[in-house]
């Protein structure tokens, strides 16, 4: 596209750019070269309540559980002294798989701590975690329960004694953690897929389809517990689901903890060993050459910024690159004039005229056989409030 609509959450193509281009800026200049786990975290539904419609009961809520897993990493880590600090991204969902409201959290966690080089404060010493399983992971989940519930007690949003009630709910009441997927530290590749998921647009454009002019169709991933694969929905029921999962304004969509926060001490000696995979790299300068994009000024614009290299990241498909002689193309104008425009278009065979908009209609009465007027002469009076009560 020549323009972009520099839409947050709506626009199909605009999520779809934020998605690679926060991916490629966190693989390449943020994430160092260590092993990553994603930890997922939802909450009972009562308690997401809180979460879309009161910022500062996300924020406290994503502290309690950023706290746990720091100590549960640091505690499964040896030789890790009681200063060292982990590494987290943590990215706020507010949708789910069916385009329903759904607040929870995917957070990319090092799996693992780090401290500060005894020698030389200025370095930055790795201590992998070794003993990381279901049964810390359950520790997790118990103290975001525990520390959860008595935090929205201390501010206000419950009561005593719906919280507790909500610790005597079976099965976890609904608090569930998730640390399954691990990447290790040589796969950079797949680091880069796991944060495109954790930054993926609300809607996915390729699963939406049109069943006729008045209905879409939405197919899911999973099919849902009465067993529907897709749901149907009218256009304006459509606009209103995805327009009650907007990101708050002035809010971010994900945030940085542990040793990346900007604050950290420890940040600069962290960072140091991000960037890409190396065959990643050669796609990227392979590109820039395909593509004319070897002038000095475009390599110091970081591959991240440009959407041409992040098609040629992702998709390994070069858009400025002729397909007839195979050399770069570049652009030579973007055309306003309408007088050009036209004559383009007439050049090319295509309308330049918009379509007629045609006026509205009235029912189709004839096309489904109902005459409301047929046979009314017929009809029996009928007293249609017989056998009420007079208190209705």
């Amino acid at each position: 596209m020549a323009f972009s609509y520099k839409v947050r959450d709506l626009c199909p193509s605009c999520g779809a750019r934020r998605m690679v281009e926060t991916a490629a800026h966190l693989v390449d200049t943020v994430l160092p070269r260590v092993p990553y786990r994603q930890w997922v975290v939802s909450v009972p539904k009562r308690v997401r309540w809180f979460l879309k419609h009161r910022p500062e009961a996300l924020d406290g809520l994503a502290r309690v559980f950023l706290r746990a897993t720091d100590t549960a990493l640091r505690r499964a880590s040896p030789d890790a002294p009681r200063d060292s600090r982990f590494g987290a991204v943590l990215f706020v969902h507010r949708f789910g798989d069916s385009i329903n409201s759904h607040v929870h959290f995917h957070v990319i966690v090092t799996d693992g701590v780090f401290s500060a080089d005894p020698d030389d404060q200025e370095k930055a010493v790795f201590h992998p975690a070794v003993d990381l399983d279901d049964t810390t992971v359950r520790t997790v989940r118990d103290q975001l329960r525990h520390r959860g519930l008595r935090w929205l007690v201390r501010h206000d949003h419950l009561d005593a004694a719906a919280a507790a009630d909500m610790r005597g709910w079976q099965h976890g009441g609904g608090w569930s953690v998730d640390a399954s997927v691990r990447v290790a530290d040589w796969d950079r590749q797949a680091l880069e897929r796991l944060v495109r998921y954790c930054a993926r647009p609300r809607l996915a454009s390729g699963r939406l389809g049109r069943l006729n002019a008045d209905t879409l169709v939405y197919r899911l991933r999973r099919p849902l517990m009465d067993g529907r694969a897709e749901i149907l929905l009218k256009p304006l029921e459509f606009l209103a689901r995805l327009v009650d999962l907007l990101t708050p304004p002035r809010k971010h969509r994900h945030r940085y903890c542990g040793v990346l926060a900007p604050a950290a001490r420890l940040r600069p000696a962290v960072i140091a060993t991000a960037g890409p995979a190396g065959t990643v790299l050669q796609e990227i300068e392979a590109a820039r050459e395909a593509m004319g994009l070897c002038s000095e000024a475009a390599r110091r614009r970081p591959a991240s910024r440009s959407w041409a290299l992040l098609l040629a990241r992702i998709h390994e498909n070069r858009p400025l690159q002729c397909p007839r002689c195979g050399g770069p193309m570049r652009i030579l104008a973007f055309i306003l004039e309408r007088e050009v425009i036209v004559k383009i278009l007439r050049h090319v065979g295509e309308d330049v005229e918009p379509p007629e908009v045609l006026p509205a209609r009235g029912p189709p009465q004839g096309a489904v056989e109902f005459d409301q007027t047929a046979g009314g002469e017929e009809w029996a009076e009928v007293d249609q409030t017989a056998g009420w009560s007079d208190e209705v």
